[in-house]
């Protein structure tokens, strides 16, 4: 008999799932801290939870007998994902249950932030009859942006069809096909959009590259009068720019449902014309509650009766023995997939990768998951791991093509990572010295070794003297230090182009990364941000 925890308040149609199953038995005990939930954890075989309790090292540690916790919903920043991989327990989430109902809260935003239906409302409420105050706006015929063309991003696109609205997405991992299939029409970056779109709505992670997407100084190129719906994460927009805005009257109306620290009872956007606001209330329907705890139900019974993992962010379907003897490719395919996802420009079509030397007679599938974990690590609101992430490629229109080679070529074993965008095209090849150390080992034809770890300047230049000397004095005037460097050609003689890639302990200040673009022989440079040496995402810690 499987015992299951339910350790926060799920919808009675998930509970009534879990009587009904055969060889289950449940308990509900909410509101556990401390010792009561780290005793309660070792009395069961599997938990389900959404946000309210906190699995945290402290009561996993010593776990012996919790095999996997599901949480209904898609966030888990209440699990410690590394100290439950630790105690073996896999976590699973709830990834399509909130969908539909964050999708239309954004466009329950738009429409009401469109129509001032809450001042209107106010209004009334205060004894005004305010008729001509408050002239709205009609979304028919209008342009709709959306970053983001994930589940939630594209049942907005639908809704918004219906609606009769034009929608542009931006999209790096959709392909600009795949979009036009779906009645999008593709832009090449968030800056393309602004100029063009009436609406914006944000459906994407934050990560360091979509934090403050909207900032002052896109406030030069947005649309006047444009407005902006956030139903993703605080942080996107910033809301020193949103006040800038509206303020000066180039944004029109801002409708928010996150925030950067919640809970938020504090705004300088409270209040403000123009500025529709609630409490996160995206995947606040009864419909959402039950369809998560159905799913969570369904997840933890079907692992703990046939040991099927699905939609786990922690860990993958391998036995540790296949793990640890692929460890460090994996850690290279890992960065190299990070390393790609940076480094392109456009909408991504296709990847190839070659497996070449003994890595080739290997499970090269988990080297491919690895590395599509890596590509679509900062791209999605969703966990990617070994266990999602080749699927969620695929399912986003790009296509994935493998060929391995026996023939170990210049290093015993290397992996080599193509990727094809609608603009562009780069090679990688990336290969580990000694057990766990990997290596970037030639980078769009250009020969060199370099570290795959921490803050790197890529910068192409014309294979003269001078070009190391005065990149180096232009860290050095920044405080930027540098902790590795490698050059590399194309070919065997001097005066071609070549590539210089520097490991450098800090990221470069804008200032800084302008001044090496402008030098005469730089053709450009790019910062890429890869993991620490030595720090692995949690499904291949030990």
């Amino acid at each position: 008999m499987h015992k299951v925890l339910v350790l926060d308040d799920l919808a009675q149609e998930g509970l009534d799932l879990l009587a009904a199953a055969d060889g289950f038995e449940y308990e509900v005990r909410t509101g556990l801290k401390g010792d009561a939930l780290r005793d309660a954890l070792n009395e069961f075989d599997g938990a389900i939870c959404r946000s309210g309790v906190k699995l945290m090292p402290d009561v996993l540690q010593g776990n012996r007998r919790l095999k996997a916790v599901v949480r209904a919903g898609v966030g888990t920043d209440n699990i410690d994902k590394p100290a439950a991989t630790r105690a073996g327990v896999v976590v699973m989430n709830t990834p399509a249950g909130n969908t539909l109902s964050t999708a239309e809260h954004a466009i329950t935003l738009l429409l009401a932030m469109s129509r001032n239906v809450a001042p209107a409302n106010q209004g009334l409420v205060e004894g005004r009859w305010d008729r001509k105050k408050y002239m709205g706006t009609q979304v028919a015929g209008k342009t709709l942006g959306i970053v983001g063309l994930g589940r939630i991003g594209l049942e907005v696109a639908k809704r918004a069809q219906a609606l009769e609205m034009k929608v542009l997405g931006y999209d790096p991992f959709m392909s600009k096909e795949r979009a036009q299939e779906l009645g999008i029409e593709p832009v090449d970056t968030v800056d393309d959009m602004l100029p063009q779109v009436d609406y914006l709505t944000v459906h994407t992670p934050l990560t360091e590259e979509t934090r403050n997407m909207i900032d002052i100084a896109q406030l030069e190129i947005v649309k006047p009068g444009i407005r902006l719906v956030n139903c993703a994460r605080g942080g996107i927009y910033n809301e020193t720019a949103l006040v800038a805005g509206l303020k000066s009257g180039k944004i029109a109306g801002v409708a928010l449902d996150v925030y950067e620290d919640e809970p938020c009872t504090d705004s300088p956007l409270f209040g403000m014309p123009g500025v529709l606001c609630t409490p996160h209330l995206g995947a606040s329907t009864e419909e959402a509650q039950t369809q998560v705890a159905v799913e969570a139900v369904n997840l933890l019974t079907d692992f703990l009766a046939n040991g099927t993992i699905r939609h786990s962010v922690n860990v993958a379907p391998l036995d540790p023995k296949t793990i640890d003897s692929l460890r460090g490719y994996l850690d290279v395919a890992y960065r190299l997939g990070m390393l790609m996802a940076d480094i392109q420009t456009g909408g991504i079509q296709s990847c190839r990768l070659l497996y070449r030397g003994e890595i080739a007679s290997k499970d090269t599938k988990v080297l491919t998951a690895a590395f599509a974990a890596g590509l679509l690590e900062n791209a999605l609101e969703d966990d990617v791991n070994l266990v999602n992430a080749e699927w969620m490629l695929k399912e986003r229109g790009i296509e994935l093509s493998i060929e391995s080679c026996s023939d170990k070529g210049a290093f015993r074993s290397s992996m080599t990572a193509e990727v094809l965008t609608d603009c562009d095209k780069h090679e990688a090849m990336g290969t580990v010295f000694g057990e766990s150390m990997p290596r970037l080992v030639a980078l769009d034809g250009y020969r060199f070794e370099a570290y795959l770890d921490g803050c790197l300047l890529i910068f192409k230049h014309q294979d003269v003297p001078g070009i190391i000397g005065g990149v180096g004095t232009v860290c050095g005037q920044h405080g930027v230090n540098i902790g590795q460097m490698a050059v590399g050609r194309a070919g065997d003689q001097p005066g071609g182009e070549a590539v210089g890639i520097l490991n450098l302990d800090a990221e470069p200040t804008t200032a800084a990364l302008e001044d090496i673009r402008q030098m005469e022989a730089i053709s450009s440079a790019k910062v890429i941000h890869l993991p620490k040496a030595g720090e692995l995402p949690s499904w291949l810690q030990s």
